[in-house]
């Protein structure tokens, strides 16, 4: 079995799509066709279901996905640590983040990197926490820098960076504009504008109403930020954020006030595959990123 096999398989599974596929890898269409049907009769098994416009993951193909990501990642890592010894830093880094961490700045941390490494490609995605976990258990991503509410999920580790408290957010005319702290409690009956269900944040929120034993409406779910601001704005609800989020220019005017009680804090840490240490490049990356001691 080539990597080279499994870099086109995994190309045509995540592009749905051979003429894609072979697009995105820069080969002819015929090339590659080959070497799937190839990877197939090794392995004495159907990967794709073919269908006119696109294709989709057989059951075995979908275990082989999984294997063929950690395959890839391996030999990256291996490829890296050589370059590494000969004093090189050089190959890809893939790494996520979610939105407006606050405790860390992507941009500069990003621009940083590459001035310091002008010879590793690195690439940046933006998703909700749940999503980059997954990813870096994948082996997906190198690196994602997340925010949890807890321990660290299963077949990842997390290096911690910050922890923050949880804040409400409310329109200045709401009921609970004149108060300076809240508890769940306090809550009962309102409205709120949320995350989605992968954001480390609405998981901080979850959890927090759950230990209390009450229940809670999520009227609105959003993927951003500023678009949480706004409804915030228009009276639509009221939000449990994290306290850098009640900092941004786009909160000014409304009213943020202090969440009382055992509340769960707003973790931010790199989380990275557990089992397998990080390559040179993620190396110098945590170095950039992780807190002096």
């Amino acid at each position: 079995m080539e990597l080279r096999h499994l870099e086109y398989f995994v190309a045509v599974a995540e592009e749905r799509h051979f003429t894609r596929a072979a697009q995105r890898m820069r080969v002819a269409q015929s090339g590659l066709s080959a070497s799937i049907r190839s990877l197939e009769r090794e392995l004495d098994a159907e990967l794709f279901v073919r269908h006119t416009r696109r294709v989709e993951l057989t059951d075995a193909g979908q275990a082989l996905l999984t294997e063929a990501h950690r395959t890839l990642a391996s030999a990256a890592a291996a490829r890296n640590a050589v370059a590494a010894v000969r004093g090189l830093l050089r190959g890809s880094l893939s790494i996520g983040a979610e939105q407006c961490l606050g405790v860390i700045d992507m941009a500069p941390l990003v621009a940083s990197f590459r001035r310091a490494h002008p010879g590793v490609e690195i690439r940046l995605g933006y998703a909700g926490s749940g999503h980059l976990i997954d990813q870096v258990r994948l082996g997906r991503l190198d690196a994602g820098f997340v925010a949890l509410p807890g321990s660290s999920p299963e077949g990842v580790r997390l290096l911690p960076l910050a922890a923050e408290r949880m804040m409400l957010l409310c329109h200045p005319a709401h009921a609970l504009a004149d108060t300076e702290s809240v508890s769940v409690d306090d809550l009962a009956g309102e409205e709120f504008v949320d995350f989605s269900g992968d954001w480390g944040a609405r998981g901080v929120n979850d959890l927090a109403f759950a230990r209390a034993g009450a229940d809670r409406r999520v009227a609105v779910e959003v993927n951003d930020v500023h678009t949480l601001l706004d409804f915030v704005h228009q009276g639509l609800g009221v939000a449990l954020v994290p306290a850098p989020v009640t900092r941004k220019p786009h909160a000014k005017g409304l009213h943020a006030a202090a969440v009382a009680g055992s509340v769960p804090e707003w973790r931010v840490a790199v989380a990275l595959p557990e089992g397998r240490p990080p390559g040179p490049a993620t190396e110098a990356l945590l170095r950039l990123a992780l807190p002096k001691p």
